[in-house]
């Protein structure tokens, strides 16, 4: 059973699910763009079988939490501020934290700046870049065998880019149908689509993500991944806030390199942390490429596994996360 519940402070209001024993060992789920707690169902469930007392909160500008209006309002330095309050409130044990997408970019930032917090932590389908999350970080490690520079000067961030630039027509283009936005995104990955050009590397030569029509075609969600219950509260979330909120983490990267600058060690990570790539993912995969070189540099203590998936991996690979995790935390001697 999963309840919701609610976390107000003077600065924030965090809304987030529980599962599991009120005193079992604390996991913590971080969704990215554009998601919600609710996209951990399945992993949950089946942790909180294990035993474990699982949280999966709705960060800043999604789901049920508050959603400033200030795009600065959505710094990591902001969002890892509210997680500290909820992991305070919650009793502050050390906790196993997972993230996928920008949930990652959370998760690693909490565990270097304050790495009492976490005894270990799951990336799924992106990298930890110790210097810190922004294009001038990961575009120098795009593989330009597939993205020549004279083509694709920022490689499959090319739509990372477009938010800078572009920021109100981006936002306006996602929420001109925010269901047919939503389902287009949401695909499970095509293993043809590996080494070939990401659609999102196009982005800015087509004049959006969705080019000259500014919306997203009329597309039915997939049930595989969402449930369409599941669904359609993620659809009435982004109804009530719309995309910019969500949009807005995309343009504090000065912000960001700033907070990661400060972090103790440059960034070290002394945890354990097991990164479960999607072999699909034409973004984030960091096979064959460089992308995941920073953070193999950075973890003293990395683990590294592949799933058959796009970059939705905690949605395309539901039960095979929940078995890849076990496993790890049984060999780290985490259980």
């Amino acid at each position: 059973m999963i309840d919701k519940q609610i976390l107000k402070t003077v600065r924030h209001t965090t809304q987030y699910l529980v599962a599991g024993p009120a005193d079992g060992p604390l996991m913590i789920f971080l969704h990215g763009w554009p998601s919600m707690g609710l996209m951990w169902r399945a992993q949950m469930l089946a942790f909180a079988a294990d035993g474990w007392r699982c949280i999966a909160p709705d960060l800043r500008g999604f789901g049920g939490s508050s959603a400033p209006e200030s795009i600065h309002a959505y710094s990591i330095e902001e969002v890892v501020a509210d997680m500290t309050e909820l992991h305070d409130h919650l009793g502050g044990e050390p906790a196993i934290w997972i993230g996928h997408d920008w949930g990652c970019v959370v998760a690693s930032a909490l565990a270097s700046h304050q790495p009492q917090r976490a005894r270990g932590v799951v990336l799924t389908s992106l990298a930890y870049q110790p210097a810190g999350h922004a294009l001038s970080t990961i575009v120098p490690l795009v593989d330009r065998t597939i993205y020549p520079a004279e083509q694709y000067p920022d490689g499959q961030w090319d739509y990372y880019r477009y938010y800078t630039r572009h920021f109100e027509q981006a936002v306006s283009d996602l929420d001109a149908d925010k269901a047919s936005s939503l389902a287009t995104i949401f695909r499970s990955g095509d293993p043809a689509s590996v080494h070939k050009v990401s659609p999102l590397a196009l982005v800015t030569r087509k004049g959006g993500r969705f080019g000259e029509a500014h919306c997203a075609p009329l597309t039915q969600p997939d049930p595989e991944l969402w449930p369409s219950d599941d669904f359609e509260v993620l659809v009435k979330s982004f109804e009530k806030h719309g995309f910019r909120p969500s949009c807005a983490w995309y343009l504090n990267d000065e912000a960001n390199l700033a907070y990661a600058d400060t972090a103790p060690e440059n960034g070290q990570l002394t945890q354990p942390l097991f990164f479960v790539n999607g072999n699909y993912d034409q973004v984030c995969n960091i096979v064959g490429n460089h992308q995941g070189d920073p953070m193999r540099a950075a973890c003293q203590n990395l683990t590294v596994s592949n799933l058959p998936s796009g970059h939705w991996l905690p949605l395309e690979c539901k039960l095979e996360l929940v078995h890849e995790i076990r496993a790890w935390l049984s060999t780290q001697n985490l259980m």
